[in-house]
């Protein structure tokens, strides 16, 4: 009987000393209401469940172990609405039609501040077009629009590929760092080397290296290299490589009379809207 009592406090005191994760949402985003709402994460290059719960009445919970901090999607059904990180501390996730911001906790305050500065670009970026609309109708020669829209474009660009590269460098050796950088990564239809990646990966720490995610897109993306080279005759397919958890980054477009110019990246934030 002792032995029975002694293992059954153990293993209350282990389940009371083992870290977890909870979230307290809410959503004034109509269309949220009596959804089911997932959060899922990459793993072995595959997206997969690691909880679910209901809204109801605009409010929605999520509670669990925590095995390792690591950033996840916040999923309706398959739309990714939000990036988050999970780990210890009360996690608040708010949803609206200006959209989402998750905080509570040091690494999501950081990474939702980073959000921000990059989302506050990115529609620097969609303004160019409005501009340039608005100097065609001004009468303003082709040739000066095109200077100007360019040189700007240049700038906001720029600037986007600083923020991202001294974030992801900043947290190399947290979750941010790889979090981001999958992030990144996912506008490309398979994995590629770009001047951007190939310096992350030179400055790079050992830790950041060896996560799953980053050693697998990198090993693929050398691979691919060397064949775009003629110097391998595999590459890793599209369809192999790791699934990001959403789409933020595609690359700028330079202003140009043919078309608008488009955002510098896509917001990293998704909401469905009512």
């Amino acid at each position: 009987m002792n032995k029975i009592l002694c293992a059954s406090v153990a293993v209350l005191l282990l389940a009371s000393c083992a870290k977890s994760y909870h979230v307290t949402g809410s959503t004034s985003v109509s269309a949220l209401d009596g959804s089911k709402l997932y959060l899922k994460a990459v793993k072995a290059g595959e997206l997969k469940n690691i909880d679910s719960c209901d809204v109801v009445h605009g409010e929605f919970h999520f509670a669990g172990l925590l095995d390792t901090v690591r950033m996840v999607n916040l999923f309706m059904d398959d739309e990714s609405i939000m990036p988050v990180i999970l780990e210890e501390g009360e996690i608040t996730m708010k949803i609206s039609a200006a959209g989402p911001t998750v905080g509570g906790t040091p690494l999501n305050d950081s990474l939702y501040s980073f959000i921000d500065k990059h989302n506050q670009l990115t529609n620097q970026m969609n303004e160019l077009g409005h501009r340039q609309n608005q100097m065609i109708l001004e009468g303003v020669d082709e040739q000066t629009i095109s200077e100007q829209l360019n040189t700007e474009a240049a700038r906001i660009t720029a600037e986007e590929d600083e923020l991202v590269t001294k974030f992801i460098e900043e947290n190399f050796d947290n979750a941010l760092g790889p979090g981001v950088f999958m992030l990144m990564t996912s506008q490309y239809r398979y994995p590629v080397l770009t001047p951007q990646i190939e310096y992350l990966m030179s400055k790079a720490t050992k830790t950041f290296k060896e996560d799953p995610y980053v050693k697998e897109y990198y090993q693929m993306a050398q691979e691919n290299e060397k064949r775009l080279n003629g110097l391998s005759e595999t590459a890793v397919p599209a369809s192999s490589a790791p699934a990001p958890a959403a789409a933020t980054q595609p690359a700028a477009m330079t202003p140009d009379m043919d078309s608008l110019p488009q955002p510098a990246s896509a917001p990293l934030t998704n909401v469905p809207q009512p």
